[in-house]
């Protein structure tokens, strides 16, 4: 199956670059509401379903047991930006379980934020494992090996209780059969599993609006998906798009960026899932086609489809500020 231009890229009066993609948008019955390209196909989620990976994080009890605020069980879902506030966080985080720098198994790098960043460079200031965008998710972690006991040396690894724990609940969502056979290695050093567009956007309608879950289980998802919304920029961090697309309807959009031109999305008023993927990898083609879909799930609401669509439409400038293009939606997604 040939996947879809979903966004084209223009130079001039010309259409100079495309991205194909694939679409998965579904209810919490697993009825589809779009369905673009092969949403059959197994593909690494990513970092867009952190949420997931952080259920057992509240279902042990450890996020209870820890005071672990929203703001704090919003970056243990996150790809932030590396911004002071992120990286005191998750450095606070990891010391309500007892834990430092040095138990920390996700590498690091420097900041996302570009003004950041040069200020470490200009300080000869070596990034340390709280900078990386994962930080928060493996605080999250360290967290739930405190709490229950076991030995959080090897947490990242396929074998280690914390990792067997989400890969459970991962299974359990989706109805993926996970192994090794379909798992990679993540950024961070965690596993990263191939599963369909098609059985994650139905996990994410169910999880938006804890229908069709466990009680213990849909509970925490909406916990978590509630506390992301309601501090986004833990999220992602300044000018980012999750972070913009859930101030765009406060406590009404759920969404989260994975590498490799991976989103998810979760409506969870309307029981609505959405998955979605450039098939090159491009986040530039990956945010258009979140910002335009969830437009269109909103267009009933005229003043907040409008503030959607703008998202989903990058205005390109030159190194002279002279404007020279547009990333913008193609195809079923115009």
């Amino acid at each position: 199956m040939e996947n879809p231009v979903l966004v084209e890229v223009t130079r001039g009066p010309m259409v100079e670059s495309v991205h194909r993609g694939m679409v998965a948008v579904f209810d919490t019955d697993g009825a589809s509401l779009l369905s673009l390209g092969d949403v059959e196909k197994p593909v690494y989620l990513r970092s867009a379903i952190k949420v997931m990976q952080a259920i057992p994080l509240v279902e042990s009890g450890a996020a209870d047991a820890l005071k672990l605020t929203n703001r704090e069980l919003a970056l243990a879902c996150s790809s932030h930006s590396g911004e002071a506030e992120h990286i005191a966080l998750a450095e606070a985080m990891a010391k309500k379980a007892g834990m430092g720098a040095a138990d920390f198994e996700c590498g690091s790098h420097w900041s996302f934020e570009p003004k950041i960043l040069i200020d470490q460079v200009r300080k000869h200031e070596k990034p340390n494992v709280f900078f990386n965008n994962c930080s928060g998710k493996h605080a999250g972690f360290l967290c739930l090996a405190c709490h229950s006991g076991v030995d959080h040396h090897g947490y990242s690894g396929y074998d280690h209780p914390v990792q067997a724990g989400v890969r459970d609940v991962m299974e359990d969502l989706t109805g993926a059969k996970l192994s090794h056979e379909t798992c990679g290695t993540d950024g961070c050093n965690i596993p990263t599993y191939a599963m369909s567009l098609k059985s994650t956007a139905i996990a994410f309608a169910r999880m938006g609006s804890a229908t069709g879950l466990s009680s213990q289980r849909g509970l925490a998802a909406k916990r978590l998906i509630d506390a992301s919304m309601a501090e986004p920029f833990y999220v992602a961090g300044t000018g980012r798009m999750c972070t913009r697309l859930m101030q765009a309807a406060p406590g009404r959009i759920y969404a989260k960026t994975g590498a490799e031109g991976i989103y998810c999305a979760a409506i969870p008023e309307n029981g609505i899932g959405i998955a979605l993927k450039a098939e090159d990898g491009a986040t530039r083609a990956a945010e258009s086609m979140m910002a335009a879909l969830l437009a269109k799930q909103f267009a009933d609401e005229p003043e907040l489809a409008a503030v959607l669509s703008a998202l989903a439409t990058t205005q390109m400038k030159n190194w002279n500020k002279t404007h020279v293009g547009t990333v913008r939606p193609a195809g079923p997604l115009a």
